[in-house]
């Protein structure tokens, strides 16, 4: 057998099932800072519960593209929701303002906004 033969089999293994979870890792999944930047124009609404979002403006246009990531599968739904728990939890937002920015955004995440929330619906 040359060189590397059945020696090199486990680096192989070992470099392509990295490559895999990576990959997997990566497509499947939100990033937090993505979440964290996607919805930052609507930090003074959570955080005071003023001035209310309106469909249109960058705090909705931020919102409206999370639902579009978090919808497109299970996987980045439960990230979205876990970097926002996260988020509640380091900043402790207004809870009132956090859970109702998705309506007031016209989309729903398809999780409430709530630190109590379970993400591995």
């Amino acid at each position: 057998m040359g060189q590397g033969g059945i020696a090199g089999a486990p680096v192989t293994a070992t470099v392509t099932l990295t490559l895999l979870l990576f990959a997997t890792t990566v497509v499947g999944s939100i990033d937090c800072s993505t979440v964290t930047s996607l919805i930052a124009a609507c930090s003074s609404f959570v955080s005071y519960g003023s001035p209310e979002p309106a469909l249109g403006t960058p705090c909705c246009n931020g919102v409206v593209t999370l639902y579009n990531v978090a919808a497109d599968s299970v996987d980045n739904r439960r990230s979205a929701c876990g970097c926002l728990m996260g988020l509640i939890t380091t900043y402790n937002p207004n809870a009132t303002a956090i859970a109702r920015l998705p309506g007031l955004c016209g989309v729903s995440l398809g999780f409430t906004i709530d630190p109590n929330v379970d993400c591995r619906m």
